[in-house]
């Protein structure tokens, strides 16, 4: 990807969550100054871009660090070590406008929703405090929204209560819309709303993007929903990327034993005349990210495991145009293409 189609940029971000009671009692013990603090690395290494307009889905089992990711897009958390870029600015240093500049649509809408405050007052408060709108036109901006979003402007002078789960994830949407961000990070949107309500959510999310121009990353560990939504897809597991490119390349042709691992876990239904489809969960149990396996981290789970992987941990590199793998034997079978086109 050209560096001027790079609007959304993480380069090498990594984030330690230490335990304070852990490193106080090191501290106790005169401990605290052999060694850095012990800790867990919930996101390691990862660098990955994303064009204006486009949808990153980021996927992977629970526990892989992708919320982390998420919040450290969205300025919540910062990176123990990398950057983040959003448009060339860093989302880091530019203050008061990070709030403007990325919005999270967040899981349970139920939760992301002060309980005590009209709805309406909700969308509006961003806006005003960061003078995207004045108070007295506040009321018709919320409106505005309400109508995108699916929703009755009258309803703006309810509580959140009186809402049921979809409506609520509309008011979610409409609040972070309302903020005009330039990246919007969708974690879980729609993980818990019943099936019927989630095809809704999700045919709103897309018109919205079209409609607006928006640039998101859409996290999700449901791989039908990503793959409907999505651009790019990144594959997340244990903290790093173990596979990058465009979605439908990844989806049909996965390059990394995660990645195929992955979709052969989830169960289908044969269609008429088809072959009885397997469901096949993946082995094993996720390692603990308090103490991670040496080199690749999917290596005690890989069919395809060699002693190389367990040495070193691959790095993410090309094996077809537009993809990228962590995978000794991605990177591995590409070499061997190569030399039986030379020959």
């Amino acid at each position: 990807m050209k560096p001027r189609d790079q609007y959304l940029k993480v380069e090498d971000v990594s984030k330690t969550f230490t335990s304070r009671q852990t490193l106080g009692d090191r501290i106790a013990r005169g401990l605290a100054r052999k060694g850095p603090p012990p800790g867990l690395k919930a996101v390691s290494g990862v660098t990955l871009d994303l064009a204006k307009g486009q949808t990153l889905g980021l996927v992977g089992e629970s526990g892989c660090g992708k919320s982390t990711l998420g919040r450290i897009m969205a300025g919540i958390h910062s990176p123990s070590e990398g950057s983040v870029r959003i448009d060339g600015l860093p989302v880091m240093e530019q203050g008061k406008k990070t709030t403007t500049a990325v919005q999270t649509v967040f899981q349970d809408p139920f939760a992301s929703l002060d309980p005590r405050m009209k709805v309406g007052d909700a969308v509006a408060e961003g806006p005003i405090l960061h003078g995207l709108v004045m108070p007295a036109m506040a009321q018709k901006y919320v409106e505005r929204w309400f109508q995108r979003v699916g929703l009755d402007p009258s309803l703006s002078h309810r509580y959140p209560h009186q809402f049921s789960g979809g409506q609520r994830q509309r008011i979610a949407i409409a609040r972070a819309l309302a903020m005009q961000p330039k990246l919007l990070i969708c974690d879980e949107p729609v993980a818990s709303l019943d099936v019927s309500i989630q095809a809704q959510v999700i045919n709103l999310f897309l018109e919205l993007r079209r409609e607006l121009e928006l640039t998101c990353v859409f996290i999700s560990h449901d791989l039908s929903v990503v793959r409907h939504v999505s651009d790019r897809v990144a594959v997340m597991y244990l903290g790093r990327i173990v596979e990058l490119g465009e979605t439908q390349s990844v989806f049909d042709r996965p390059a990394h034993p995660y990645t195929a691992a992955l979709l052969d876990s989830v169960p289908r239904i044969a269609a008429e005349g088809e072959a009885l489809v397997e469901f096949k969960p993946i082995e094993g149990e996720i390692p603990s990210p308090l103490n991670p396996p040496p080199g690749c981290h999917f290596a005690p789970r890989c069919p395809r495991a060699t002693p190389e992987c367990s040495a070193s941990a691959p790095a993410l590199a090309e094996v077809a145009p537009g993809r990228r793998a962590a995978c000794h034997y991605a990177q591995q079978e590409l070499r061997e293409a190569a030399a039986r086109q030379v020959a």
